[in-house]
Order: C-alpha cells, then sequence, then structure tokens
C-alpha cells in the first residue's frame, strides 16, 4: 500500500511531515537541501552539490505537497527549487527507522555445530555454476561466518576460479596465495607443524582481512586437525553474564605487532579485543596471543586487562564454544577473520604431508556481492 504525504509544517530547523498511516517525520532542512536528487549526477550517482556553499540559515521559502504526491520546496537561497518522491522520503526517514528495534543479522553458534557441520557445506561446483549456489555461500559467510566448500579441484591456486565468482582477492606481503606448509626457519607459526591457537589473522593491520580462505590441498600426516570459534558468540557470552570484563575487552586498545624478520617494514597497531558497531552489534575480534605484543596500559588498570583477556582467551578455547574438524584434500574453510578464530592441533611432518593455499578477501566484498545478488 502506497503511504501518502498528508500534511506538512515548518518545525524550527525542521520541516514536520504527517503520513497517511499516521507516522510522523522531521527532516532537518540541510538534510533536506543535500539530499536534493538534482544534488546527484545522473550516472554516476555521486553527490554534487556542496553543502558547504548554503548558509546555515537556509530554510524552505516556500512549501507544499505537489499534484505528483511530492514533496515541494522553494529554497531561500541558491534560486533552486527541490522534489521528493514520497517513497523515497518514507524510506530514508531516520526519525521513523530510528525507531526500529535493530535485528542483528549474525546466527550466533557454539560447539553444537560440530554435530551439523553439513549444514556449513557447500559444493564447489554449486557456487561455479550457479548464483543461486554463490549467494548461498555467501550467505552463510555473513550470517553464522563459516562455510567450507567441498569438492575443489586440488591443483595449486586451483580456488582463483571459485573465489572470483565473489570479487578479486587482497593482497599482502604473504603473496597470494600463500603457502600453509612446514618449512625450514619459518618466519610465522603458520608455516611450523606446531599447535596454533585460536587467532586472527594479522590482528597488527589497522584494517584485517574480513575474510580469510584455506584451500586443503594435502592433509595426509598425523595430527593437524583444524579448529574454530564464533568469538561473537563468546562475546554476547561475557555481555550478558560478565558484564565489567566485556566492557574492558571493548574499551581498553591491545598493543598488537608484526614480528615477521623477514619484513623490512614495522607493522602495529592498538585495537580493543571486541568493537561494536553503531546498533551496539558485534563488529571485530581482535585476538592473537602470538602476535599480540608488550601491553602499554595505564599502570592503574593492567591487572584488570591482563584478567579480562586471560578470561576472554579461555573462553575462547573452551569446548563448550569451539569446534573441531579435520579438512580433506578439496575443502576451502573460508570464514570471517574478523568474527570466527581459527586454530590447528600440531602435526607430525615425518607422518605425511600437509599443505594448505591461503587467501584474504575484504569484507566489504562478501558484502556488497551479497547485496547485489540479493536486490
Amino acid at each position: 500500500m502506497t503511504v501518502e504525504i498528508s500534511k506538512v509544517s515548518k518545525n524550527g530547523a525542521s520541516l514536520n511531515v504527517e503520513w497517511s498511516d499516521g507516522e510522523k517525520s522531521s527532516f532537518n532542512y540541510l538534510w533536506l537541501r543535500d539530499n536534493c536528487p538534482t544534488a546527484h549526477d545522473k550516472d554516476s550517482r555521486h553527490r554534487m552539490f556542496n553543502i558547504l556553499e548554503v548558509s546555515t540559515d537556509l530554510e524552505p521559502k516556500k512549501c507544499k505537497i505537489n499534484n505528483e504526491g511530492k514533496l515541494e520546496i522553494e529554497w531561500s537561497e541558491g534560486n533552486h527549487t527541490s522534489y521528493y518522491d514520497k517513497e523515497w522520503l518514507r524510506k530514508n526517514c531516520y526519525t521513523i527507522n530510528n525507531k526500529k528495534k535493530y535485528v542483528s543479522p549474525y546466527q550466533l553458534w557454539d560447539n553444537s555445530l560440530e554435530k551439523n557441520l553439513n549444514s556449513i557445506f557447500i559444493d564447489h561446483d554449486e557456487i561455479i555454476n550457479s548464483d543461486e549456489g554463490l549467494l548461498k555461500w555467501l550467505e552463510l559467510l555473513h550470517f553464522k561466518g563459516i562455510a567450507i566448500v567441498k569438492n575443489t579441484p586440488v591443483d595449486k591456486e586451483s580456488a582463483f576460479p571459485v573465489l572470483n565468482r565473489i570479487s578479486h582477492t587482497r593482497e599482502t606481503f604473504f603473496k597470494t596465495p600463500f603457502e600453509v606448509i612446514n618449512i625450514p626457519k619459518p618466519n610465522n607459526s603458520a608455516y611450523t607443524a606446531h599447535a596454533l591457537r585460536n587467532h586472527m589473522d594479522l590482528p597488527w593491520f589497522e584494517n584485517p582481512p574480513g575474510y580469510q580462505f584455506l584451500h586443503c590441498l594435502i592433509n595426509s600426516a598425523k595430527g593437524g586437525d583444524s579448529s574454530a570459534v564464533d568469538a561473537f558468540a563468546v562475546a554476547d557470552y561475557l555481555r550478558k553474564n560478565e558484564k565489567e570484563i566485556f566492557d574492558t575487552l571493548v574499551k581498553v586498545p591491545l598493543k598488537f605487532r608484526d614480528k615477521d624478520y623477514t619484513q623490512n617494514a614495522y607493522r602495529g597497531y592498538h585495537g580493543p579485543a571486541i568493537t561494536l558497531t553503531k546498533d551496539g552489534d558485534y563488529n571485530d575480534i581482535r585476538f592473537s596471543v602470538a602476535t599480540m605484543d608488550a601491553l602499554d596500559c595505564r599502570p592503574d588498570i593492567m591487572d584488570k586487562v591482563y584478567k579480562a583477556h586471560h578470561r576472554f582467551g579461555n573462553l575462547l578455547h573452551d569446548d563448550k564454544f569451539q569446534i573441531k574438524f579435520r579438512l580433506q584434500p578439496g575443502d576451502i574453510f573460508s570464514f570471517n577473520n574478523r568474527r570466527l578464530l581459527h586454530g590447528r592441533t600440531e602435526f607430525d611432518p615425518n607422518s605425511g604431508h600437509r599443505h594448505l593455499q591461503g587467501y584474504y578477501m575484504d569484507r566489504d566484498e562478501i558484502i556488497g556481492r551479497l547485496n547485489y545478488l540479493k536486490k
């Protein structure tokens, strides 16, 4: 049902709009002028109007509902009249939208997922051959933060075709793909046979890669099983049950540093273990015991910070939250690197070979492609 504008009236620095369904909106004058349909280039859709060229005293000289049902405003400056489509105004009404209860898109999970791993499986050819398959993969990645692509070819770099169904990969100094194998004199603990605690990759970047894809080519060595934990679910547990610890993890930045001896650059970043969105939802989890630098918090809070970090870290490895599984050749373990922490058990390099190829992709590419396909 189309909602009509039934009445408009000036009120201070805003225009009040009453709708035919009884809802009421308040639109700031500068906001209205800034969002005039003529403000945007018709091809690039970029805003061409410069709001800085009008004064902050700008107001409607005349305003009415015209014969097409549009809001028509003649402005006090610039000899300009704007025409606003009622559907656009209602959709973008920040008065009404800010009254709506926020619903998180994330489907939080715990160790019960391990009994239903098939729910996060998707076949490689399904993604390659259909947009429906690609959409299913993207929804798993966005909503659950994890998916395992099955039956991918096991040739080197053979993950590129399926990844390029989403977008381009993100290059880092590890190169693309990076080789997860046991090597002499490793510059990263991933390139050893050691166990890896659940961690985020590259937390010492200001903007760590949003998603990671680990393509299993060979996994014949004894050990080397994978683990994963939904760190948003762990953060949610703390928020509901241990609020002081949660608040410390949100408010106090930790310090991370790249310790790669092969690099001709020093990379480091301060960031809290948990960051939230404008709606209070979970945005990022930044956790890595291996690459956390010597903390430099104020001395009066250092004990509290360490105890909060200690508690968070132990929960991130608690069997009630984490899942364990073994990657098979042809699997692509794909996940939100800023939500899901991953690890592995120690493996015996003398008992067989273990070779994964890794890729990164920015979170914008996953969410942008998902939104495009849904529309």
